[in-house]
């Protein structure tokens, strides 16, 4: 995997005996040169998917008379009903767990989407955000909760076919969705409830809905870019560029960082890069915002959306985010191209307007300044290396008392060892402790492990990134730390019982805005909190991806 790693690192014999250091400095040093490794396939298997995506908008827009046909596509594209059946198609691809982490780059081997065999058999876990509520509570699915997730998705369906489309149309999704989430907190995430789910909201609740889209679609920028005010930006572009596989320059590779292997601080180059990032997400909402027809204004700021998207989509990103990035793209040339004269302050529905303001303003909000009270998706912080995230730890085979789980897959690690030879499933899965802590935020892997490992070697314990167990245990994930928190680790004690020890998780929280913290916990399955307190950036910054323990100022 990397220049200066054995031949025979990867051999499970001897991986087997490597400790925490001289694991994550391998992973790591290849990670800079060849990124996670994914096999081809796994790249045309994505792009595949995005012709689906792409293809599926095609015929659900055709059974509207004078839509669909790809050869005529600018004399309908910026038809409403068009518009509309994409954010529809959008929604329905995502909640059935064919969007945004899904396949190869997302994690999940075989099978490559769980989401929907997840959501519709009855027995699996789920998250109900009130667990005594009668009927729609409890940690295991119900018939109940299938049938209310088949009939949020029966009714996509059912109005992607439809030849017109009037407010009314989207009064069963506006219902069935919040049911939905009352059932099972999962389910909205999955829908992307921020985003495709609130212009559903939009297209129901005001017969003229463009003005509600456009605020939806300038926030999802502006939020995004508000995330990136922090140093943990600058770590995941270099990240985020040296797994692209179609960089095949190693100088350039190792350009992205200060010094490598020695020091993977990221180079003034990628600050650079994340630096430009970040005006391009304030300049395309900023910018539109003032658009209100054709002219140097409009093309400026479609300028900046097509680069920013376009970076984004051409560098193939973990997390298999491509059909988002299209449909913003579309919604950008919808909005802002086919409709300036729109203007913002034109909603006209009172309902709508408050909608707007509390999802568009008070939760990203609430969900920047405190953000263990409010989802990251739905606070807009996306891809910003800001995220709560959890480090599962089962020590040996522990992890095999999963199986009492009903599931639909597999653990990650254990879909690699299926598919693939030892040595290169043991690389595969490195790949992912290397992504992890070569974030800013993951360097608390290795300040907290003596503390959660007690004593015991690091070469005794499976680490399993959280979202990998709660993509396991719950069907979807894509980024939630949430959802891998105490909450889930106290739901997986009760059904699989795991004895002191066997079991030990570190939940790390989000930095909140304007502070320089980040609050952890260390977590028995059985014994419940271990430890907890305070981690500062700047002490992260000070440490490399493979240190364990404390570090000196000095370092």
């Amino acid at each position: 995997m990397a220049e200066s790693a054995p031949s025979d690192a990867f051999a499970p014999e001897v991986w087997a005996t490597k400790n925490f250091t001289e694991r994550t400095r391998i992973s790591c040093e290849g990670f800079v040169l060849e990124g996670i490794g994914l096999p081809w396939i796994g790249y045309a298997y994505h792009a595949l998917k995005v012709l689906l995506f792409i293809g599926g908008w095609f015929f659900f827009a055709s059974f509207t008379p004078g839509l669909g046909d790809p050869r005529d596509l600018t004399s309908w594209w910026f038809e409403g009903i068009a518009f509309q059946k994409a954010f529809l198609w959008a929604s329905l691809f995502e909640v059935t767990g064919f969007g945004c982490m899904s396949g190869p780059l997302g994690g999940r081997m075989w099978p490559p989407h769980t989401a929907f065999l997840h959501f519709l058999r009855p027995g699996t876990v789920k998250l109900a955000p009130f667990p005594r509520l009668p009927l729609l509570g409890g940690h295991r699915r119900t018939i109940l909760d299938v049938l209310l997730y088949g009939g949020f998705v029966a009714a996509l369906l059912y109005t992607l076919v439809q030849p017109t489309l009037a407010p009314v149309d989207f009064y069963p999704l506006l219902v069935l969705m919040p049911l939905c989430a009352l059932a099972d907190k999962t389910i909205p995430l999955a829908a992307r409830v921020e985003h495709h789910f609130a212009m559903l909201v939009c297209f129901g609740l005001a017969a003229d809905w463009i003005a509600g889209a456009k605020w939806v679609q300038l926030a999802i920028w502006f939020w995004a870019g508000v995330s990136k005010l922090t140093v943990a930006f600058a770590y995941v572009v270099p990240i985020m560029t040296a797994n692209n596989p179609l960089l095949k320059s190693s100088w350039l590779r190792r350009r992205l960082f200060v010094s490598y292997p020695d020091d993977l601080q990221p180079s003034r180059l990628a600050k650079g890069m994340a630096h430009a990032g970040t005006f391009l997400e304030f300049a395309a909402p900023l910018t539109l915002l003032f658009v209100t027809g054709p002219g140097p204004l409009q093309s400026i700021a479609m300028v900046w959306v097509l680069l920013l998207h376009g970076f984004i989509l051409s560098n193939l990103p973990l997390a298999a985010v491509f059909e988002w990035n299209i449909l913003s793209v579309y919604a950008a040339f919808f909005l802002f191209v086919g409709h300036p004269g729109v203007g913002l302050f034109t909603v006209g529905s009172l309902p709508l307007s408050a909608y707007l303001v509390v999802v568009l303003l008070i939760l990203p909000l609430l969900g920047n300044l405190v953000p263990h009270a409010v989802s990251f998706l739905i606070s807009m912080r996306y891809y910003a290396g800001n995220w709560a995230w959890n480090a599962w730890l089962f020590h040996e085979g522990s992890y095999e008392k999963l199986a009492a789980i009903k599931r639909v897959a597999p653990l990650q690690f254990e879909q690699l060892q299926a598919l693939l030879p030892p040595r290169e499933a043991l690389r595969t899965d490195a790949g992912y402790l290397a992504f992890r802590t070569m974030h800013l935020q993951g360097r608390v892997l290795g300040l907290l492990l003596p503390r959660a490992l007690g004593g015991r070697p690091f070469h005794e314990y499976q680490y399993v990134d959280g979202e990998m167990v709660s993509a396991m245990a719950l069907g979807w994930n894509f980024g939630e730390g949430h959802l891998g928190n105490e909450r889930l680790l106290e739901v997986i004690q009760k059904e699989c019982g795991f004895e002191d020890g066997e079991l030990r998780a570190i939940m790390v929280e989000a930095q909140p805005l304007l502070r320089n913290t980040l609050h952890w916990r260390v977590v028995d399955a059985k014994r419940g909190q271990l430890d907890e307190g305070w981690a500062t950036l700047d002490e992260l910054a000070r440490r490399k991806p493979w240190d364990l323990g404390e570090v000196r100022a000095a370092n």
